[in-house]
This record gives structure tokens, sequence and C-alpha cells, in this order.
């Protein structure tokens, strides 16, 4: 029999998004006048499936959007970036998810998400979606849909034996149900701060030290430190870590997820981690220079 070609399968978040440029953030009860806005498609879940499938992939998206407009747009923007989204479900009586993100002169951002249709994901999903669930897939989740819906993928991935990956984002608290199927855990300095329960992780060192915590629960632990780079430990007590790529930065704005799809599609490909990494790290310093 053939072995299956390399694959990502990504369970997760599909939101409509508005961007809002502007000087600056607004403070609680501040009024600020902005300079641009346009819309893009993203949600977690949406933009790492795209980034696996730039790499040249296979990439398989489920996940759950409404009958409307923008639910429609995110169904277009996968098919447009070769993204199968066979496994997309339309529901009814919620909207799509959407957020709204405001950049400041600088790059950096803030966002509210309205999760919508995205927590209507469950075990309905996983099994409609099971042909996509095969011997060295690589499985990617994050934390923008509910938790038992993540388990629910988790475990018909790694019935088959394949690979689960979690991007803990944005943070809270996992269920010990999840964290027990989690092979690659990768979080930014905020979600390591709480799952690592470290003060701050802001500099590489801080990273290294997040990431050696974390592997004494989870096979590999990578943590991203921003413009400082990446650190990874194993549970069998290996630990590296890769200094950030210097570049002109225009916005950070889904620069974890392109890591992240990069960081999967590599490493389904069969590279090592180290090397996955490296990938990833590239693919993230050209997406933070490169304008929308």
């Amino acid at each position: 029999m053939t072995a299956p070609s390399p694959s990502v399968v990504v369970f997760g978040s599909l939101h409509y998004d508005i961007i809002v440029h502007g000087p600056a953030r607004p403070r609680k009860g501040e009024t600020v006048t902005g300079d641009s806005w346009h819309p893009k498609c993203g949600g977690k879940g949406g933009n790492q499936a795209v980034s696996a499938a730039k790499t040249g992939i296979r990439s398989v998206m489920v996940g759950a959007v409404a009958n409307d407009d923008f639910g429609r747009v995110l169904h277009e923007n996968l098919g447009r970036n070769n993204v199968d989204h066979r496994f997309v479900r339309t529901v009814t009586g919620v909207g799509s998810g959407m957020s709204v993100a405001i950049f400041d002169s600088e790059g950096d951002y803030g966002a509210v998400i309205v999760s919508g249709s995205n927590l209507e994901l469950g075990q309905r999903d996983v099994d409609a979606a099971s042909e996509a669930f095969v011997e060295g897939a690589v499985l990617v989740l994050q934390n923008e849909v509910p938790d038992q819906a993540n388990v629910a993928a988790a475990r018909a991935m790694k019935s088959v034996g394949g690979r689960v990956f979690l991007n803990a984002a944005p943070a809270r608290p996992l269920s010990r149900d999840l964290e027990g199927l989690v092979d690659v855990l990768i979080v930014n300095g905020i979600e390591a701060e709480q799952l690592a329960h470290v003060p701050t992780v802001e500099t590489l060192k801080d990273a290294e030290n997040a990431a050696r915590l974390l592997a004494a629960r989870f096979p590999t632990a990578v943590v991203t430190a921003g413009g400082e780079g990446v650190a990874c430990a194993t549970m069998l007590g290996d630990a590296f870590s890769i200094g950030a790529i210097q570049v002109e930065l225009v916005s950070t704005h889904g620069a974890g997820d392109e890591f992240t799809g990069v960081f999967a599609a590599e490493l389904a490909r069969g590279r090592d981690i180290r090397s996955a990494l490296d990938a990833a790290n590239q693919a993230a310093a050209i997406f933070v220079s490169t304008p929308f």
C-alpha cells in the first residue's frame, strides 16, 4: 500500500477580520482618529491552514462558518489559497466568527474577536472529516474553539498514528484531557507565562527557561519570543534556541500563525525539528516585514 502524502489538518477558527490603522491604540474611554481600514480573512485556524498550503503541502481545514457574507468570503479565501475546505461546515443560528484589530504606528496591535460559528465545532465535525485523519498527518489546534472539540479532534488523530500540535492561543487553562494528547506545544511569551507559571517571558533566555519547564509536561515545547527569537525543549532533555532574523517591522498581526503553519508543514514532511523551526523563523521574518 502506498503511504499517504504528507498533510497538515487544521481544526479550528475562521474569522473575518477588520483591520484598522491609526496612530495609537485607544485607551479606556478614548477615541482615536484612524488612518485607514481594510478587511482580511483570518482566524488562527484559517491563517495556519493557508500558511501551511503556501509551502506546497496538502492542507485541510476543518471549521465552521455561518450562511452569511463573511462565511462565503472565508470559504472562497481558503479555496483561492489551495486549502481543502470541504470540511468547513455551514451552521445556522449564529454569525460567522469575526474580529477587529487596531494597529498603532509601530505595527503592534490589539484585537477583539467574536467567536460566533467557531463555538459550534465538535465531534460531528471530526466525524465528517474522518478521511483527513490519517497516519503520519499533523493536526494543528488552537484555543479559539471549545476545548472539548479540540479533545475530540486530537483523539481522532492520535488513534490513527498522527501527531497533534497545539498552538495554545489565546491563553487559557488547558484541560487535562487535551494536555495529555499534545505532542508539540507552541506558545508565545504571554501564553508561556500562564502555562509555565513564570513571571515574564520577554528575552530569549526567558523563553529557553519556559520551554524547559513546559517540556516536563509536553513531549516538545516551542516558545516564541517575538523579535528575540524562538526556544525549543523536549521531554528527552534536548534544548536549543534560534535568534530572530532582523528585519524592518511592518506588522506583527498573524506572524504567530505563519510560524505555526510553516513549522507544522515542515515537520509533516519529515524534517527535523531544528530545520523546521529555521524554516518557520524565516517565514515569520518575511511575513512581519511585508505590507498587507
